[in-house]
């Protein structure tokens, strides 16, 4: 791809992304009325993606955003009046406008004609009829002849509802104006709709400089007055006058106090994410090359003892790990977004879906300052979205049935997120009917995964993880397929991350995804398992034993520890892996997961931690069960990283297996293992 395409995809994902949250805060607003700068706001997002696709000459986005820009134009001068179907008309396009700009990087544009005569279309069956508000003989027309189309829309809209409009005349220093004149503007805000902000030139004290502030209230011009805004009055609240009046301002200049003027140049640069990942690549190879240092100072001190080289080379050798660190930490900060941006898209398509299935659903947000590295953003964007399906269709119940529990008719989806350690906890939590475990228990009997019923509450939960595993009895737009919580887990554990359950009868379900804040390079510790070596990603392990070989059990055919009174299910490695590994005496045992999900993981010896950076296995060796990917060690060994979700899971089945409930032939039909 050209690099000025990946110019263009850069600033046009940044305006469609701020064009997406405008449109969804005017829908959750949609009760208070349209806010005026909101939409303008957005008419300016799609205007400015007009421009660059046309810079860019990329005529079908050109296109799209041209006829679109006409419609969001329409809306905020008032010809269409704002409604939940315009809205949702606006987020669909929106959504074909994100699917354009992916077509550039591929390079690949479609005709956008059909979606172009549907906006003409919506446009015309939309417009209304405003009645007619006569400006002159109200207003003076030193006033109206400097107003905007827009600027004189909003006027007539607010005397339309019977709102006063004021003015104020104002100076300011040079040197702090634009502080002074953002204070006043929201001020004014507070109590009404600021309509235009007009410099003025006259009666101005030295080294000012002169605006006039023309706003409309509900707020009578003494309300004003004891909230701080000094205005002069053009027309009194919900009354019309014939005549302007001659009114001068008497407002005193308001100074402030001295400053510099800021320098307002930008610093701030877009980088491509894969520009950072080549740096974060060449990063791992210094930390190798630095490694190789370390190394061969050691084993000169051995050959020769302490000299001055040798402990030049020490020197050398923290002075770049330091600087490395350093380098790291730096590119790291610059790849971490903050999880609003994805609350805010999945957010959109929550309330498409209820919509769909006639549930309303409020959403509260926690947390979306919380900041998570831009690639693992991306990965769990689909896990999220699987999660709201089956939070709408499964959990919250319908109207009717929540007003017969004594539940308020409007169901409650909770997005929480904050930093735990090294990690980022994202909760998914509805307060609907929760889930139905004597439905699943009679599902998986049916489908012949269960031999038996004899499991516990956990071990049912973990079957709605199953591949085209379903409670749902028909097949709609949103779930039903058997298609969604396997794949949450699955790119869960892709990231390094797992997911955990917690359910509530009639009082809703908690879906806690823990994930690594990032994954370009991660904290391991390295093992051995007969003559192989092994990673496991530190964010995956809890904590790491030495126990005897006496002191493994044997309950009921599985292999466990009593680790402080609570049983650890075992799993050797080298059985799972298939490696020749002699009976020892000692064993060190590799705790991970947490909860009801932890699984000890016997290897031959730790060999210690290391930072790595995770490389994927290739499509070839894609989906290999056990490995999330290889990493680079020591003098350029090449490792295979575990994938501890997969033992996890394993762990499961073999509890399920120990009680006589687990069908094999069916499980591995369906692709549970």
């Amino acid at each position: 791809m050209k690099a000025s395409r990946r110019d263009f995809i850069l600033e046009a994902e940044e305006l469609i992304e701020e064009a997406e949250r405008l449109a969804i805060e005017i829908q959750e607003n949609l009760e208070k009325g349209l806010n005026p700068d909101t939409v303008n706001a957005l008419f300016r997002q799609i205007h400015t993606l007009k421009g660059l696709s046309g810079l860019f000459q990329l005529k079908s986005i050109s296109d799209m955003s041209h006829v679109f820009e006409y419609l969001l134009d329409d809306l905020r001068l008032g010809r269409i009046d704002i409604s939940e179907d315009v809205v949702e008309f606006i987020l669909e396009n929106i959504d074909i406008l994100k699917a354009l700009i992916t077509n550039v990087e591929q390079e690949s544009l479609p005709d956008v004609s059909s979606y172009v005569r549907e906006i003409e279309a919506f446009r015309s069956s939309h417009f209304t009829k405003q009645e007619e508000v006569k400006l002159e003989g109200l207003i003076e027309q030193s006033i109206l002849s400097v107003l905007s189309q827009y600027e004189e829309s909003r006027l007539k809209t607010n005397i339309r509802e019977g709102k006063g409009v004021y003015y104020m005349d104002v100076a300011f220093p040079l040197m702090t104006f634009d502080t002074a004149l953002k204070e006043l503007s929201e001020k004014i805000k507070s109590m009404g709709e600021l309509i235009a902000t007009m410099p003025t030139q006259t009666d101005l004290p030295p080294d000012s400089i002169g605006f006039r502030l023309l706003f409309a209230s509900l707020h009578s011009k003494e309300d004003l007055l004891s909230a701080g805004i000094e205005a002069r009055t053009i027309l009194n609240p919900e009354k019309t006058r014939s005549g302007t009046g001659n009114q001068k301002s008497e407002s005193k200049p308001q100074a402030g106090e001295l400053r510099q003027i800021k320098d307002t140049a930008s610093s701030t640069v877009k980088v491509d994410i894969n520009k950072l990942d080549l740096i974060l690549n060449t990063i791992g190879e210094i930390s190798l090359t630095r490694g190789a240092i370390k190394r061969v100072a050691d084993e000169m001190k051995e050959l020769y003892g302490i000299s001055p080289l040798v402990f030049d080379l020490h020197k050398i050798s923290a002075s770049l790990e330091k600087r490395i660190h350093e380098l790291q930490d730096e590119v790291l900060a610059i790849r971490m977004v903050p999880l609003a941006q994805l609350f805010g898209r999945v957010n959109q398509m929550l309330r498409r879906y209820a919509r769909e299935v006639n549930k309303t659903v409020r959403v509260e947000i926690y947390g979306e300052d919380t900041e998570i590295d831009k690639s693992i953003s991306d990965n769990i964007m689909e896990p999220l979205m699987h999660l709201v399906r089956n939070a709408i269709d499964h959990g919250i119940e319908s109207p009717e049935e929540r007003k017969a529990k004594g539940k308020q008719e409007e169901g409650l989806i909770t997005f929480r997120a904050y930093q735990k350690g090294n990690h980022v906890v994202i909760e998914v939590a509805d307060d609907g009917r929760g889930i139905d475990l004597e439905k699943i228990r009679k599902r998986a009997m049916e489908r012949g995964i269960l031999s038996s019923d004899k499991v516990t509450k956990e071990e049912l939960i973990e079957l709605i993880f199953t591949p085209g595993f379903s409670t749902k009895e028909t097949v709609t737009e949103i779930s039903g397929r058997g298609v969604g919580m396997d794949v949450v887990r699955d790119k869960i554990a892709s990231i390094g991350g797992f997911v955990e359950v917690e359910t509530f009868e009639d009082k809703g379900s908690i879906f806690r995804l823990t994930i690594p804040i990032t994954l370009a390079i991660i904290k391991s510790i390295l093992v051995r398992v007969g003559s192989e070596k092994f990673a496991f990603p530190l964010t995956s392990v809890s904590e790491t034993l030495l126990i005897k070989e006496s002191d493994i059990q044997s309950i009921e055919k599985m292999e466990a520890y009593n680790l402080r009174g609570t049983v650890l299910p075992l799993i050797r490695v080298s059985d799972a892996l298939g490696i020749n590994s002699n009976q020892k005496e000692f064993y060190y045992v590799v705790v991970a997961g947490t909860g009801e999900r932890r699984i000890g993981l016997l290897v031959d010896e730790l060999i210690g931690q290391q930072e790595i950076v995770i490389k994927p296995l290739g499509r070839y060796l894609e989906g290999l069960r056990w490995y999330a990917g290889a990493a680079e060690v020591g003098r350029h060994e090449l490792i295979l990283v575990l994938d501890v979700d997969a033992f996890i899971q394993e762990g499961t089945i073999r509890k399920l297996r120990t009680k006589g409930a687990y069908s094999e032939k069916t499980a591995e039909e369906s692709g549970y293992v």
